[in-house]
């Protein structure tokens, strides 16, 4: 809870503004006071009434306000709060922020504060892509600026992928970790994320249609309750989250030689959709089609079973092993069954079938599987999946 915390929002102007609102509220819910910054931008999509209807607060917009600067100076607002969160983050604030320029009341309270910063950056896919925001996230994180998301998802513009802004629970989970150890401080936790490639050549592989952002988000979740996370990810098509350990792999037997080496942990999250065949000898040189050749036959061989391993160690077991199961009938049934197979505390089951749209798509709806049975989730957003368990993940560590 955040009773007695003084969080300084400032408020970007993007769509995703209108999430400040639910944020401010959500804040104040758990006793936090919230002083209000908007920028001009942030004017087009949200009202400062709105905002000051919400947080019961004051709020500020203009650097060059001489009754505000009577009142209460932009040094002294950048230092009396004990956090401040930029919720959205835009393109231009974060370019503001790596450049340290400070032509506005907002990047003049980011320039000029000594408390920690924490950023949700909210963009057009594209924008989050360019190479002059990937730079600019790089010097802010080597800056120490704390970021939650962005999540991957279907934005205002019509446009699918990552710079979605993330959801206002993990904003709040983020401002709670920031602001406190956290429950889950001094705890090691392993997240398996993305799916395998594995090679038939050199430029042909079997996969599946994993996009890797729940294993993200789960990860992304887990670090904002002050969790040490190492995330261990297949090619996904969603970036990895700020804060954490990332160990890049493409095969299965890779992810398992990467699981190894990150043992021990307080709980293993195999979150990973990990191909279960590979081609037993994968060609060396790129397979010809001529006019006279036969369709290949390609022999398979078993990849390992990290999570069954993992569950099954005689020594040095996690505490908690999460597995997760992707079925597309009788998911309930199939799930029991698979967490009795593999040993494991936890399965997170969900139905991919092709009309549920869950596989490579923003929300999921799942079956949680546990000793005392089967606990059904709503339709979610990810990020609210990802926040509702690592939250219980937390608790039965506790």
């Amino acid at each position: 809870m955040l009773s007695g915390k003084h969080v300084l929002l400032i408020i970007g102007g993007g769509i995703a503004a209108f999430k400040s609102l639910d944020l401010i509220r959500r804040l104040r819910e758990q006793g936090a006071k919230v002083t209000p910054v908007m920028t001009g931008a942030a004017q087009e999509f949200v009202t400062p009434l709105s905002v000051s209807a919400l947080s019961g607060e004051k709020v500020f917009r203009d650097l060059f306000d001489l009754t505000d600067e009577a009142e209460m100076g932009h040094i002294e607002l950048s230092r009396a709060a004990d956090l401040i969160v930029v919720a959205p983050a835009t393109a231009d604030l974060m370019a503001k922020m790596a450049t340290g320029l400070a032509n506005d009341l907002g990047s003049t309270l980011l320039l000029a504060t000594d408390k920690r910063v924490l950023i949700a950056p909210a963009m057009n896919v594209r924008m989050w892509e360019h190479a002059a925001t990937q730079r600019n996230i790089a010097t802010l994180s080597g800056d120490g600026i704390l970021f939650v998301g962005p999540g991957n998802g279907e934005m205002a513009c019509g446009e699918y992928g990552p710079g979605r802004m993330a959801e206002v629970p993990e904003i709040v989970a983020a401002i709670n970790a920031a602001l406190a150890d956290g429950p889950m401080a001094g705890r090691h936790v392993i997240v398996t994320s993305g799916p395998t490639h594995e090679p038939i050549d050199p430029v042909r592989y079997i996969a599946n249609r994993s996009s890797g952002a729940q294993g993200a988000a789960i990860a992304r979740a887990l670090s904002a309750l002050g969790a040490d996370v190492s995330f261990i990810t297949g090619p996904a098509s969603v970036p990895p989250p700020a804060g954490v350990r990332v160990i890049r792999v493409e095969t299965a037997q890779e992810m398992q030689a990467a699981v190894e080496a990150a043992l021990p942990a307080d709980a293993f999250v195999g979150a990973a959709a990990v191909a279960d065949w590979r081609i037993e000898t994968p060609h060396t040189s790129k397979m010809k089609k001529t006019a006279k050749s036969a369709v290949p036959s390609l022999s398979f061989a078993e990849n390992p079973d990290i999570l069954a391993q993992v569950a099954g160690m005689a020594k040095g077991r996690p505490r908690l092993v999460v597995g997760f199961a992707a079925e597309t009938d009788d998911v309930v049934a199939h799930a029991t069954a698979k967490r009795s197979r593999k040993g494991c505390d936890w399965i997170v089951a969900n139905d991919v079938s092709p009309s549920t749209g869950i596989m490579g798509g923003a929300e999921n709806e799942v079956v949680l599987i546990t000793q005392e049975g089967a606990e059904s989730w709503p339709k979610m957003a990810k990020a609210e999946v990802a926040s509702r368990l690592a939250t219980r993940i937390a608790e039965a560590l506790a």
